[in-house]
């Protein structure tokens, strides 16, 4: 069974300096009928104007994925961690028993246009933690490996059984996921245009997929998009 999100349906929050997107409830936006799926809570998409960001706020129990599109992002957090994600970068974040960041677009001519995903952790009052990863931009009709719970191929180690892939892939390529019984997977276009199982997504759509075998992606134009595989 397949059920989309589709792009236009999701919440939304709209700022002077900030333009978001909200596949399930967050902040003030809350949609009883999508609250997350799985181990999965949160997958905002944000736009943010040149030289400006989200000053220093807290989180706890929660791990924490950046996933940069276009543009880059300068992190600092309580842990002293300093640094600039640019696309293709991903971070890793581990809340656990607290931890303070913020996040500025780096640029102050371009804009910043990322993901932010956050996973429950297998267990509460982890020790904060900080990882971050270059992933290559292009790869060929294939899935690239993000995070997975034993860093798996070089990945990032998350606190959950869960494994994110992504894939930069030009029109006519064909991917194939498996799962294994009992799983479920989320797929998020990022952009492009995509046949998944049957079922045609665009950029800004999320499906949820359960009860099925296997994925089955065909490349309808170049196409960014990010597979949760899940419990």
């Amino acid at each position: 069974m397949i059920s989309v999100r589709a792009a236009a349906d999701r919440g939304q929050s709209e700022f002077h300096w900030l333009s978001s997107r909200h596949s399930f409830s967050f902040g003030h936006y809350y949609d009883p009928a999508h609250l997350g799926f799985g181990d999965l809570r949160v997958i905002n998409e944000d736009r943010v104007v040149p030289g400006a960001g989200f000053d220093t706020h807290g989180h706890k129990d929660m791990e924490i994925i950046t996933y940069v599109v276009d543009g880059a992002i300068e992190h600092r957090d309580s842990l002293g961690t300093e640094g600039v994600l640019k696309a293709g970068d991903v971070q890793r974040m581990t809340a656990g028993t607290g931890i303070m960041h913020s996040e500025y677009n780096h640029s102050s001519r371009d804009p910043l246009h990322f993901l932010q995903i956050w996973i429950e952790p297998d267990r509460r009052g982890l020790p904060p933690s900080y990882e971050q990863k270059s992933f290559s931009s292009e790869t060929a009709g294939d899935w690239q490996i993000l995070a997975s719970p034993d860093g798996d191929q070089g990945s990032l180690s998350i606190h959950q059984d869960v494994r994110i892939f992504g894939s930069k892939s030009s029109e006519g390529a064909h991917l194939r996921h498996r799962l294994d019984p009992g799983r479920k997977a989320w797929i998020q276009l990022v952009r492009g245009q995509a046949e998944i199982n049957g079922v045609d997504a665009r950029g800004g759509d999320g499906l949820a997929i359960e009860g099925e075998n296997e994925i089955d992606v065909i490349v309808r134009e170049p196409t960014e998009l990010l597979l949760f595989d899940l419990r």
